[in-house]
């Protein structure tokens, strides 16, 4: 059987529970994702405040249902910006058969959906670190491990990057059997159990796939996987170091996150990393500055301190996250670039934001006048009252390569206001597509008395400069 037939099956078996409810809360909506073990399915969680949510269905017979059970109650009881929240797990019966279930907030985008299309640029790799290190340093500090990290784990919340927080276990602990063993496993895990420095290996492995499509392989000549070709040159000693088959000499969270930020007090190149790199120059010895310069070093410093903290700034005057009952920041903090430890960290770079490839060519002539990255106007149109444009974070809108089209049908009663809106043409992005039909339901209309109902098509188009859009109406 081909694995596209094989993943019909399993979905068709899972779709026999689409409508269900469980435990009389949580409805089964579209499947996500699926496998023969779990699958995972939009839900709605009122009681949380989180009316879009997911919800994990597991066999029992394929995992250690109490471990599991109480591994899901620790992670319920952490709380960080960029792990996702458990809202709920336990017990529950479809028809006749039990099964356990974890509710968890709802992701628009993953970072697996993402590098089919295209890898990400090592700004967008940067960006993504500095949260997961956070996470695991925050885990690590607990004695917990995430315990697989991969790139269906890289998921992004409203304006937020967070690490999925279904499989964090205490260090050591065995791996349920619903979760089998993986390629992005460090080699030191044959029987399940990990340590934190199983996580900075599945890092590894996850970054360098981010930033080239292809993954690590084994080098039994060396101490280290082998990296792609292709990997950028400033990335390479820190991830060899990541990829050691050696734990104890791979770097701690703590450690890489210092890097990350620009600190020179925990260095991730070191003499024997440059070592193993095979034909790569060394150094050019550093001629001795005068000691007249050491004044202008420090001015540098000082304005490159300024211009983190105001920017830090920003980003707590951010607004609201999704409604899931409270307040966090839009952005993660900034992030310095990585780099190796003779050179000097960049400004701090915005949020991450995965967003997917477009399929048109890029615009290449005069760029034409567009709104303001947060519009609220949009091309006025006859019978169009009031327009409103998506708000989309210019973080968001800096990915996009080329244009990225949305179109979303609006059903209008008598009075001229939209009574539902439906997504006719999606486009590659869910993040993108959410945010079009939520401005689609602003928009007002003139009235009509000799209909009940009408349609209109809102169709919106983002690019890098801003957002339009512009209404059609239907016959």
């Amino acid at each position: 059987m081909s694995v596209k037939a094989r993943t019909e099956a399993v979905n068709r078996d899972w779709a026999d529970w689409r409508g269900s409810l469980v435990n009389g809360t949580y409805p089964l909506r579209e499947i996500l994702h699926a496998s023969e073990q779990s699958a995972i399915f939009r839900t709605e969680a009122r009681s949380h405040n989180t009316p879009d949510a997911a919800i994990k269905i597991v066999r029992p017979g394929a995992v250690l249902a109490d471990l599991q059970l109480r591994q899901w109650k620790t992670a319920a009881a952490l709380s960080h910006p960029h792990l996702m929240r458990i809202l709920d797990s336990g017990h529950c019966q479809l028809g006749d058969q039990p099964f356990l279930f974890v509710v968890m907030e709802y992701a628009e985008q993953t970072l697996a959906q993402v590098l089919p299309g295209r890898a990400l640029t090592p700004e967008e790799a940067r960006e993504m670190l500095l949260p997961a290190l956070e996470v695991l340093d925050f885990l690590h500090r607990r004695n917990l491990v995430h315990g697989q990290l991969k790139p269906a784990n890289f998921l992004v919340v409203g304006d937020q990057l967070k690490l999925a927080s279904d499989t964090v276990r205490a260090v050591g602990a065995p791996r349920p059997g619903s979760c089998g063993a993986s390629l992005y496993d460090p080699p030191e895990a044959k029987d399940g159990r990990f340590t934190t420095a199983g996580d900075i290996w599945g890092l590894g492995v996850t970054t360098v796939e981010a930033l080239t499509q292809a993954l690590p392989w084994p080098d039994r000549q060396s101490q280290t996987a082998a990296l792609p070709a292709t990997i950028p040159a400033a990335f390479a000693p820190t991830l060899l170091r990541c990829l050691s088959h050696d734990p104890a000499s791979r770097p701690t969270a703590a450690e890489l996150a210092s890097q990350l930020k620009g600190s020179a007090a925990a260095p991730i190149v070191s003499a024997p990393v440059i070592r193993e790199l095979p034909r790569r120059a060394a150094p050019a010895p550093q001629s001795p500055q005068p000691p007249s310069s050491v004044p202008a070093i420090a001015v540098t410093a000082l304005l490159t301190l300024v211009v983190v903290i105001l920017l830090s700034l920003r980003v707590f005057h951010g607004h609201a996250g999704p409604d899931t009952g409270r307040t966090e920041q839009s952005v993660p903090p900034p992030v310095a670039p990585a780099l190796p430890a003779t050179q000097s960290p960049a400004l701090p770079q915005p949020a991450p934001r995965f967003a997917a490839p477009s399929s048109q060519k890029a615009h290449t002539g005069p760029a034409p006048a567009r709104a303001a990255a947060r519009p609220t106007a949009a091309d006025p149109a006859p019978g169009v009252t009031h327009s409103q444009l998506p708000a989309v974070a210019h973080s968001a809108l800096r990915t996009i390569h080329g244009h990225l089209k949305v179109g979303v049908l609006v059903i209008v009663d008598r009075s001229g206001s939209v009574i539902d809106a439906l997504l006719e043409e999606p486009g590659p992005s869910p993040y993108f597509a959410r945010l079009a039909r939520d401005a689609a339901r602003q928009w007002q209309f003139a009235a009509a008395d000799g209909q009940d109902t009408r349609q209109w098509l809102l169709r919106f188009e983002f690019t890098r400069d801003g957002v339009t859009g512009h209404a059609i109406p239907r016959p």
